[in-house]
């Protein structure tokens, strides 16, 4: 298994956090390398078991609304492309079986990195690139990208308990380095509403579009389950 340790960090105090949302979530183990860590564990097994893939973050909904979108801007087939938080691989299969033939997920658990090969080798698209990386460590490490996709990935990193700020700090300059010139990002989220976001990644990237999402009503007021957004990497 390749396994990429990063040595370069982020600077505990720099413009980044600036613009950064100040957030008042509870702390929570979901944002913990450990959680992951046994949850990916338990589902690398239930795989074995009995071939079952686990739970697909956000719902099967969540990915087809980015490759419905990525269809209709024609994102070349050849597109080089990265599943930052890759969990169980199950998005790289379904970008694979849309024909995108340049893919790359990282995850900083093992046992994902294990889970995600396995499922992809069963679906026949073994050639797929799946590494054993913490993104939020690894500025300047990964780059080259044309579209970075996160779906929940910067949602545990905002509930992590140590260094908050300083994580949403390292993953915006990791993600600055991965992305090209006017190279695309496209995040998932359920903790972050589009005015968090849009603040949030102001420096360094423009607003391109916010993908429709199931909305809700309580209160007599309407909001949105999760919010999708598309930016782009500025010059």
């Amino acid at each position: 298994m390749e396994s990429i340790e990063c040595t370069r960090g982020c600077p505990k105090t720099s413009k980044i956090n600036e613009g950064l949302v100040k957030d008042d979530f509870t702390p929570s183990k979901l944002g913990t390398k450990e959680y992951w860590d046994d949850a990916y564990q338990r589902e690398l097994q239930t795989f074995k078991d009995i071939g079952d893939v686990g739970e697909i973050w956000f719902g099967e909904e969540s990915m087809d609304r980015v490759l419905r979108w990525m269809e209709k801007e024609e994102i070349p087939e050849d597109a080089a492309i990265l599943d930052i938080g890759t969990g169980n691989g199950v998005l790289l299969v379904e970008l694979a079986k849309s024909g995108y033939t340049n893919l790359t997920g990282i995850d900083y658990s093992a046992a994902s990195v294990k889970l995600a090969r396995s499922v992809l080798q069963r679906e026949y698209f073994s050639n797929v690139e799946v590494k054993e990386v913490d993104f939020l460590r690894c500025s300047g490490e990964l780059s080259g990208f044309d579209v970075c996709i996160d779906k929940g990935t910067f949602d545990a990193i905002s509930l992590n308990p140590e260094n908050t700020e300083d994580g949403k700090a390292c993953y915006i300059q990791s993600l600055r380095g991965a992305l090209k010139e006017e190279g695309l990002f496209i995040i998932t989220s359920c903790n972050w509403t589009k005015e968090q976001l849009l603040q949030m990644f102001s420096q360094g990237f423009d607003f391109v579009k916010e993908l429709p999402t199931p909305r809700f009503q309580f209160g007599g007021k309407t909001g949105n389950s999760v919010t999708a957004i598309i930016f782009k990497r500025r010059h």
